[in-house]
Formats: structure tokens, sequence, C-alpha cells
């Protein structure tokens, strides 16, 4: 009786063990998680409020524009060449003003982007690392974020199989 309270207890403890071991894997939706966080949604707002100014603005040019053309057609059988000349440069400036604005206020790197990074990143931070203290903590090799198709959040960098893969191709990488 002894003994098999003895193999048994080994055979528990090596499952517990072999359980340890093993991997976990989970998913997270960070859609939904930002849709929770109030800061993300005052963000947003803001960020909203800064996009329809500046929309605004730029709408107005163009319908100064519109106008400007608009005045041209109407007029331009009563303008001297020259006259005419500056209307239309007159339009060129105001189209270039417009587009240099667009670019000012939405391009790659904008004030809508660079205010999206101030306010938006540090929640986008905080997420990630509860995120990873979480993955740590539970053992999870893999987190997923299933918000906007399948993306792999964080990584045990242990279960890495690159270098594998490079050795099996015959190129061996030297690691400081």
């Amino acid at each position: 009786m002894k003994y098999l309270v003895c193999v048994l207890s080994f055979f528990l403890f090596s499952l517990s063990s072999l359980s340890a071991q093993q991997q976990r894997y989970g998913f997270v939706d960070t859609s939904y998680i930002l849709d929770h966080v109030s800061d993300y949604k005052s963000a947003q707002d803001q960020l909203n409020e800064y996009s329809a100014k500046w929309q605004a603005e730029i709408e107005s040019i163009y319908l100064e524009i519109e106008n400007l053309h608009a005045k041209l057609r109407k007029d331009q059988v009563f303008l001297s060449p020259e006259l005419r000349s500056k209307k239309e440069k007159e339009i060129l400036e105001k189209e270039t003003l417009a587009q240099k604005l667009q670019v000012k206020y939405f391009g790659q790197d904008g004030e809508l982007y660079k205010k999206r990074q101030d306010l938006v990143r540090p929640i986008q931070d905080d997420i990630y690392d509860a995120i990873k203290e979480i993955a740590k903590a539970g053992n999870y090799g893999m987190i997923i974020d299933k918000a906007n198709g399948p993306t792999i959040i964080y990584s045990n960098n242990k279960f890495d199989l690159s270098d594998k893969v490079l050795y099996k191709l015959g190129i061996r990488v030297n690691k400081h």
C-alpha cells in the first residue's frame, strides 16, 4: 500500500511538472479592450475634433477655389490676358495651399498622426505591458490579437525557431 501511494504521488508530481512545462496560447481582442478604456474614448474624441476642424479649414479653401473658378469662367471674356493670368495664378496658389494643408494635417507624418501618437500610443503601450505581464505570469508562449485578423501581439523568444531554420539551411549565425 505504501508503495502504491509513493508511485501515485510520483506519477501526479510528474504530471504536474510536465503540464507546467507545456506552453499555453491565448488571445485577446484589442478592439474590445479599447472599447472599455475610457481614456481611449476621450483620445478618439479629441482626435475627431482636430480632424473635423482641419477638414473644415481645407474644405473652406476648396470652396473659395470653386468660387474663384466660377467667377473666372463668368468674367473671362471681360478680362485682359494679364488679369486672367493673375486670377489663374491666385487659384493655383489656393490649390497648392489646400494640398499643403492636407499633407500637413493628414499626411503620413502629419499633425493628426502626431496627435494620435501623443494621445493613443501611451494607452496602447499600457495595454501591451499588461498583456506581456499576463503572458509571463501565466506561462503563455504566445498571445494573439484577434481584433483585426490574427496578429501575434506577444511571443516568448525561447520558442523562436528562426535560428534552427537557418541552421537547417546551412547558414550559421553568430549571436553576440
